[in-house]
């Protein structure tokens, strides 16, 4: 029976229901509201579009106009949806001709997530940035070709902050680095992040850690950190972090779980079983503990764009929780994560014991054999894996997919001997590093 679908916000979440649903469903209404312009973006691209890696600023972008087209979908972009009407089923949404209501039978919010933006007097001027957005990444893009700075403070180590830093870096830019954490990337444990820190001093990166941002000053050129250093810099990128878009559904009173970003079911439906929630903006369960967590990833997202539209077509498909499996690239080095690292276990109070080896990433005598760490965290008592984290220069991308694989699919420290992983000398040795370090947890577990 057809019915009326009403999609709040696009990218990764809204616009993958909206493709997904019109699969399944060529009777149903579906109308998809943005309020910029753009309804799909490559989030994890525009760094690297500001490095000139990616040279055209429309491989980022889905087209608003061919992807209506393609799904048959009323997309509305520039405008703003403002309220909802729970007890009427109606939403409020305004655009240049004012406010308007539509009235809807399933309502899907995906409002993702904002910048996080201290609130300090100089960042609003025009050399400091975020970078979150399209608008945010032309604005950068721009500022450089036209001011040509030659410094930049970065005030954040993780995702963004990092990989800025090697794209800055390229245009012949210097960086510091400032996070208020004792380490980077606190993805990954502090043993692993000196790796990460020690590549971007050989890359001259100047790193400033345990301090943060404290005041602008001269036009913005002039940081004031709460140590007492004072930087130079002509431009500022504020990578602090970001926080879930939550106003709307608030303002709803849907309910808002503890980590600060919509609770939603097994199904992604919030406490209003017609009001649907995903990507950015949700918080999910970690499957191997089901605690709560808020992860911002595309991959989750494209999977929960998946549960809701078969959920909408009665087809009860349940999202399994999220992992977390996250990886990036830092000038030669590539860093992955998946599951629970020391610090999450530590809070949780759950007992566990931590491997490390490091080893080459394939034969030795093959030319170009690069180092390689991997690190996992498992059950003290049965083995089981909570965690796993992997740098280097080569092969980590594939050692992380079978290490988070292994984690969904239950295995225990002790399966990871028994994988049997290709090998030849370019690729990896007979003994795989994920094999070795298996043998290694099952020795620790005796």
């Amino acid at each position: 029976m057809s019915k009326i679908v009403v999609i709040v916000g696009g990218v990764a979440g809204g616009a993958n229901v909206a493709a997904q649903l019109r699969r399944d469903d060529q009777e149903s209404e579906i109308i998809l509201f943005d309020k910029g312009e753009h309804i799909a973006f490559s989030t994890c691209g525009m760094p690297y579009y500001i490095g000139g890696v990616v040279d055209k600023r429309e491989h980022l972008l889905v087209n608003a106009d061919q992807f209506a087209e393609k799904y048959n979908v009323n997309v509305q972009t520039n405008t703003e949806v403002t309220f909802i009407d729970r007890g009427n089923k109606q939403i409020t949404y305004r655009n240049k001709t004012g406010k308007q209501r539509k009235s809807y039978d399933k309502l899907v919010l995906s409002p993702g997530a904002s910048a996080i933006k201290p609130d300090l007097k100089g960042t609003d001027d025009e050399r400091v940035f975020t970078l979150h957005s399209i608008p945010d990444m032309d604005a950068i893009h721009n500022f450089i070709q036209t001011k040509k700075p030659r410094t930049c403070a970065i005030i954040g180590a993780g995702f963004v902050g990092l990989e800025m830093v090697e794209n800055l870096k390229a245009l012949g830019i210097d960086c510091t680095v400032v996070d208020r954490s004792e380490q980077v990337m606190k993805l990954v444990d502090q043993d692993m992040a000196s790796i990460i820190e020690d590549h971007l001093k050989a890359k001259d990166v100047q790193l400033i850690l345990n301090d943060q941002l404290d005041s602008f000053s001269n036009n913005s050129k002039t940081l004031h950190l709460n140590s007492g250093k004072i930087l130079q810099a002509d431009m500022t990128i504020l990578a602090a972090g970001i926080r879930p878009n939550t106003k709307l559904a608030r303002d709803s009173e849907l309910e808002i779980g503890s980590t600060g970003a919509i609770k939603v079911n097994e199904y992604m439906q919030s406490s209003d079983p017609d009001i649907y929630a995903l990507g950015d903006a949700v918080q999910t369960n970690n499957p191997l503990t089901g605690s709560p967590r808020h992860v911002a990833l595309a991959g989750p997202a494209h999977r929960q764009a998946f549960v809701v539209a078969a959920h909408l077509n009665s087809d009860e498909i349940e999202y399994a929780g999220t992992l977390g499996s996250a990886i990036f690239k830092v000038f030669d080095m590539t860093v992955g994560s998946t599951g629970l690292n020391k610090a999450v276990l530590d809070h949780l109070k759950i007992g566990y014991i931590e491997i490390t080896h490091e080893t080459l990433s394939h034969a030795g005598y093959y030319p170009g054999a690069e180092n390689i760490c991997i690190k996992i965290l498992f059950d003290e008592k049965t083995g089981r894996l909570y965690g796993a984290q992997v740098i280097g220069e080569e092969g980590v991308d594939k050692r992380l997919a079978v290490l988070a694989t292994a984690m969904k699919a239950g295995l225990t420290v002790r399966g990871l001997p028994e994988l049997e992983l290709g090998y030849a000398p370019p690729y990896s040795s007979p003994k795989d590093p994920v094999n070795v370090i298996g043998y290694k947890a099952e020795k620790a577990l005796e």
